[in-house]
Formats: C-alpha cells, sequence, structure tokens
C-alpha cells in the first residue's frame, strides 16, 4: 500500500473509534506523532489500532500496565497526553 494511503487509512481508523474519548485519545495522539513515524513505528500503530479501546485507554493514563510489547518510546508518548485538546 502507498504510504500516504496507509496514513490516510490510519487516520481515519484512529479517529473512528466508537467513543469521543478514544477518537480524541488515539487520534489526538495520531494527529501529533505520525509525520514523523517510520515504517516500524507505523506497524506499531497499526497493532496498537487492534487492541480494545478501553486497554488502549488504561494504559495511557496509567491505570492498567501495557504489555511488552507495547512497552518503549511510542508508549511514553501516548501516556504524556500533551496531544489532547482541550475544548475552551
Amino acid at each position: 500500500m502507498n504510504p500516504d494511503d496507509r496514513l490516510k487509512r490510519l487516520r481515519f481508523r484512529a479517529w473512528h473509534r466508537g467513543t469521543k474519548e478514544a477518537d480524541i485519545l488515539i487520534g489526538g495522539y495520531f494527529d501529533r506523532h505520525s509525520l514523523r513515524w517510520d515504517d516500524a513505528q507505523i506497524k506499531w500503530f497499526e497493532a496498537l489500532l487492534q487492541e480494545e479501546d478501553v486497554e488502549i485507554m488504561a494504559w495511557a493514563i496509567g491505570t492498567e500496565a501495557p504489555p511488552i510489547r507495547y512497552e518503549g518510546p511510542m508508549m511514553c508518548d501516548l501516556q504524556a497526553l500533551d496531544y489532547i485538546k482541550h475544548p475552551e
């Protein structure tokens, strides 16, 4: 798949999770970080999108430890939560 099409597909999946909270968390993370991802990082995110939203959200806010396969710099970026835009 063309890299641009791959990212467009991932963006759609990140922003259409099923709940507003998950959309903001996962979609916001994608928007903030995806432009600098290499192929391995894209694969990490693709795998993450296969997980349940409640799991991803728990890992992001720290109420559950993420599985070892997700530990690392990208999970740290997800856990920073500095990409979430709050309505004014």
